[in-house]
């Protein structure tokens, strides 16, 4: 008799440690697959990274566009090159200043 229940609770034993390791295995597959989804370094963290990355590359490309119309505009007023249509509307812009012969419409 002693020996039956002895082995019952060897068997409910190894039922409750079976149960804890299954248990223990599926949460941490659950928080791995949770955070191989949602976290900071998983997919869908990524593909906000990468839309990120689209929107400054766009950013980038009119920001080249900008320099480039700006160097081309210093160039034109530099010592070496005079554009002087180009120094005529900036000193008008700047300056507010006109030719006697012209009206002013603000």
């Amino acid at each position: 008799m002693r020996q039956a229940v002895v082995k019952q609770q060897t068997t409910i034993g190894a039922v409750i440690g079976t149960a804890m390791f299954f248990i223990t295995a599926m949460g941490l597959t659950a928080y791995f697959s949770f955070a191989a989804i949602q976290g900071d370094f998983g997919h869908f963290r990524r593909v906000q990274i990468e839309a990120d990355e689209a929107a400054l590359q766009v950013q980038l490309a009119q920001l080249y566009a900008e320099h480039a119309i700006l160097e081309n505009k210093t160039r034109r007023l530099s010592d070496d090159y005079l554009d002087l249509d180009l120094l005529d509307e900036r000193a008008r812009k700047v300056l507010g200043m006109a030719r006697g012969d012209e009206i002013i419409i603000r």
